[in-house]
């Protein structure tokens, strides 16, 4: 059945006890306030777990920037569809040697010459290429970031706030999100493959 971002809207309105729309341009309150965040948490919401439905990789060709041996010196482009990069490896698969880069804006940085295969979450806006259960969380993540602004109720957010962490939740327990592509706070060089040994 497809599914359109009408009925995603609804059915963040519905987490609310609110009344449906007709349009997300429709001139009401709540259409405003889901036509505004709808993108915003969409992407979001894509790029914060490592959802396998919308992982993707890319061959992508590299240019040397001349900077020398035993640096970051070949630059690739990141695909246009890309709101962020997994681990980079050196055969292109999740589980193989981490290699060292960087990111600068929509550029990665390695030491390897190309072609270079980049995993990495896409940005899918239709949403019948979506998993069910990422849409579930990002139903539970507008209701979230509408609850306030539109019903004035605290409890409505922590309903919509329970109802977030049980869709996030059935995901991983469905395996809907890659474990090990979560975005961590351990060393922002490890984060990238790089286990370099700094000088001291």
């Amino acid at each position: 059945m497809a599914i359109t971002p009408l009925d995603i809207a609804n059915m963040a309105l519905a987490v609310l006890d609110e009344a449906p729309i007709d349009s997300l341009d429709q001139d009401v309150k709540a259409a405003r306030l889901l036509n505004l965040h709808f993108d915003l948490t969409r992407e979001a919401e894509l790029a914060r777990h490592a959802w396998v439905f919308a992982i993707l990789a890319a061959s992508v060709a590299g240019a040397d920037t001349g900077s020398g041996n035993c640096t970051l010196n070949f630059a690739y482009e990141l695909p246009a569809d890309c709101l962020r990069p997994l681990p980079l490896t050196a055969n292109g698969e999740p589980d193989g040697v981490p290699i060292s880069w960087r990111q600068e804006a929509g550029l990665i940085y390695c030491g390897r010459s190309g072609p270079l295969i980049i995993r990495y979450i896409a940005n899918l806006t239709d949403p019948n290429d979506w998993d069910a259960l990422f849409t579930e969380v990002l139903v539970s993540a507008l209701a979230i970031k509408i609850a306030h602004p539109l019903t004035h109720k605290a409890g409505m957010i922590d309903i919509a706030r329970s109802a977030y962490d049980r869709a996030l939740d059935a995901a991983f327990a469905a395996n809907a999100i890659q474990r090990g592509g979560r975005l961590y706070t351990s060393s922002w060089a490890q984060q990238r493959g790089d286990f370099r040994v700094s000088a001291r």
